[in-house]
């Protein structure tokens, strides 16, 4: 049994060495980090790896450029590059608004990513952590003890009652003055905030990150969206800020997604082959979403185990294929395509004729996925759909997905909220 882990995996990409293209986002990585202001913005639609580009900008800003030094685009890092600690913390649908943020951000107890580890405090001894194989360039914190002895200065983070905002404004000065300026002797302190666009109320929260933008702390926010507006609503307090920072992930090319498995096969060392034209194939299935590409290649890995073989030729990939169309392969994704359709055969035919509508614009656009019902509610009525308006709200709604979101501005419009759910439905037979 191989362990399809090995060169695959549906989590996020933290390891460098498992990190494959965007090499044109890396270049706007290392512009970004190495601007002594300016906050970074990360954006698009799920299943382009928006997370996993984030881990390697987080690998940048400590000082480890393997990555770039391997895309070719070495000649781009700074003689001295800016280094910084790092706080990641990823938000969930559970908080609120801007001051529940806050208290996330300063009870946190994670030993690798969170802003309290680096909090001093009276008598508190911070150890060594590795983040990547290269200890002196990928390490957040080298071994660090200190203490009340330890600390020149009496000016620790003062936790304020019942006024978050301020606790977390004296948290982030206490470690700018002693760890990175003293202690760590780094550049500044880098606050990344994953899937920043699941906040409920995010009013407020841009003009707080521009109060407390300087040279000496940065902010990077990612989630789903088309641009900042969609991330930050009082957008307009940071667009200053981002002339650097915008980065905005697409689908990947057909040569870069085929690149995930060509970078799988070397990390299996010869356990499990890849057929030749095997790779441009799942290439070709995927339309871009490397989350997709992982999935596959692992299915293929999992059925190459069941037969007992360690070429995943033709009829390897067939089978896996066969069992994508018939719902066996993917359970996760069945499941949401199963939740949409309920009991209905009329609003399953519904949905494959909305995701096999072409798109308005070229699929690596910034328009990635537009629907219009109008253009499908012809075909649906010749196939004796009954009652489209009907079958529509289910599609819609949040507690069977959803699986499509209105376009507010432009009537009877849609976007698929899951671009995978959408291949997946194409691929999917009736």
């Amino acid at each position: 049994m191989i362990d399809p882990e090995i060169g695959f995996t549906a989590d996020v990409i933290r390891d460098p060495s498992r990190f494959v293209g965007r090499t044109d986002l890396i270049r706007d990585c290392i512009s970004a980090i190495n601007s002594s202001t300016g906050l970074i913005s990360v954006f698009g639609k799920r299943g382009v790896g928006k997370s996993s580009l984030l881990r390697q900008l987080q690998q940048i800003a400590l000082g480890e450029y393997a990555l770039a030094k391997r895309a070719g685009i070495g000649h781009l890092i700074p003689s001295k590059p800016r280094t910084y600690l790092t706080v990641y913390y990823t938000c969930d649908s559970l908080i609120g608004n801007g001051k529940e943020l806050l208290s996330r951000l300063c009870n946190d107890q994670n030993a690798e990513d969170s802003l309290l580890r680096l909090v001093p405090d009276d008598g508190k001894e911070v150890i060594e952590f590795v983040r990547s194989k290269e200890v002196s360039a990928g390490a957040d914190l080298k071994v660090v003890k200190w203490g009340s002895k330890g600390v020149e200065s009496s000016k620790y983070a003062k936790v304020v009652q019942n006024d978050i905002v301020q606790t977390f404004r004296n948290f982030v000065d206490s470690i700018v003055l002693h760890q990175v300026k003293k202690r760590m002797k780094r550049d500044a302190l880098l606050i990344i905030l994953d899937e920043f666009d699941v906040i409920q109320d995010k009013d407020g929260i841009g003009s707080l990150i521009k109060s407390l933008t300087t040279s000496e702390v940065k902010f990077a926010v990612c989630g789903v969206g088309r641009d900042l507006s969609d991330l930050i609503h009082d957008h307009a307090s940071v667009e200053r800020l981002i002339e650097q920072g915008v980065l905005s992930v697409r689908p990947m090319p057909p040569a870069e997604s085929e690149a995930i498995i060509v970078r799988a096969s070397e990390l299996f060392k010869g356990d499990i082959r890849f057929e030749p034209g095997i790779g441009t194939k799942i290439a070709d299935l995927c339309q871009g979403y490397p989350y997709f590409v992982q999935l596959i290649g692992k299915q293929c890995v999992n059925e190459a185990n069941a037969v007992n073989t360690r070429l995943i030729d033709h009829s390897v990939f067939d089978k896996v294929v066969d069992d994508l169309r018939t719902g066996k392969a993917f359970p996760t994704l069945e499941s949401a395509y199963q939740r949409a359709i309920g009991n209905s055969t009329d609003r399953q035919l519904l949905l494959h004729l909305l995701a096999e509508q072409p798109t308005e614009q070229s699929l690596f656009s910034d328009e990635i996925g537009r629907i219009v019902l109008k253009a499908s509610r012809q075909v649906a009525e010749e196939l004796n759909v009954q009652f489209v308006d009907q079958l529509m709200p289910r599609l819609v709604e949040k507690k069977y997905g959803p699986v499509l979101e209105r376009v507010p501005e432009r009537q009877g419009t849609y976007e698929f909220v899951n671009p995978v759910l959408r291949q997946y439905i194409r691929l999917r037979q009736l």
